[in-house]
């Protein structure tokens, strides 16, 4: 299928904010979504208010489990990608559920690495697959996660060693929406079955209510990066443990054209991780925003924050993250 351009419309609109004549804001503004979006089948199970540990024996490999399958596609060389002068193959590990029907369709998650790391990072390989991986086959045969699609890419350039260099990783996290949505995702959703009926722009967009990006460290930069740029493709969004601070401004005025009711945000860390005072700044920004709305459910909110007590910046926090995240989106 041929890629689209362009990754997120001009913006349109101004939001409406509710006068003060109303005693109490309404979640659901009067804004009108540029994106169609299927909201009447929002979600009203309530986020735990506690992370739930990885039960043991989930890191072994599992009775039924799923597959993982490596996918090259082309893209381009990340600074110069619109003037699309070096083509750069590029592979993404695809993990597929036990008992994958290309009849059926599935959600799909896109699960970036942080600093360091590379596309094998998260899940593993066809040959060496990952305790993640592992715990994935668990929770869906246990029926905690619906079985779907995960998608571990990479944003990687030039060379394998760039996620190595953090001011380049911020570099490249921001330029990487063009080839998550002009090549990649239409890679990926062209030969495995999702709910995109087609990879055009529409056809993506239509679709977006089963699709979530997330990433811990790093991976939640790209998370961030993807809301800004890619809102109308993406309905779940689960950054984790963002060590930085970015430009929060220019990432919550996406959501101009959206109605609150668009999307969701679960931000997660850790008490003991580095990235707790960004995350939290960035938590307060959210609270005073009107693009977001705190809540324990899609119903009542947009946006939620959970703070794992001990955890610190490691792989056994992205892990839990990981599996907590999944366990809520789309498990209605």
């Amino acid at each position: 299928m041929g890629r689209f351009t362009g990754a997120v419309p001009a913006l349109l609109a101004v939001l409406v904010i509710l006068s003060g004549c109303t005693s109490e804001p309404s979640f659901r503004t009067n804004t009108v979504s540029q994106t169609p979006s299927s909201t009447a089948s929002l979600g009203t199970h309530s986020l735990p208010q506690e992370l739930e540990a990885i039960p043991q024996g989930y890191s072994s490999p599992a009775e039924h489990q799923g597959t993982l399958a490596e996918l090259t596609y082309d893209s381009y060389e990340s600074m110069s990608y619109e003037q699309k002068t070096q083509v750069l193959t590029k592979r993404a590990i695809i993990y597929l559920p036990s008992g994958y029907n290309a009849e059926t369709q599935y959600n799909v998650f896109y699960l970036m690495h942080g600093g360091w790391g590379d596309e094998t990072t998260t899940l593993g390989t066809p040959g060496n697959p990952s305790a993640l991986k592992n715990v994935i086959d668990h929770a869906i045969a246990a029926g905690k996660i619906k079985p779907l699609i995960i998608v571990a890419p990479t944003y990687n350039n030039t060379s394998p060693e760039d996620s190595a260099n953090f001011n380049l990783a911020l570099t490249l996290n921001q330029n990487y929406y063009h080839e998550l949505l002009n090549d990649l995702i239409p890679a990926v959703e062209s030969k495995y079955s999702t709910y995109a009926e087609d990879v055009s722009q529409k056809g993506l967009a239509l679709s977006r209510d089963h699709r979530g990006f997330g990433g811990f460290s790093m991976g939640a930069v790209a998370t961030w990066r993807t809301f800004q740029h890619g809102l109308d493709y993406f309905r779940y969004f689960l950054p984790m443990s963002c060590g930085t601070s970015l430009d929060p401004e220019n990432i919550s005025a996406a959501a101009q054209d959206h109605d609150r009711a668009d999307y969701f945000v679960w931000v997660i860390t850790g008490t003991e991780d580095f990235a707790r005072p960004y995350d939290e700044d960035r938590v307060n920004r959210m609270r005073n925003s009107a693009y977001f709305a705190e809540a324990g459910n899609e119903q009542d909110g947009n946006f939620a924050f959970r703070l794992k007590q001990g955890y610190s910046h490691d792989g056994r926090a992205a892990m839990e993250y990981t599996f907590n995240g999944l366990r809520w989106f789309w498990n209605l």
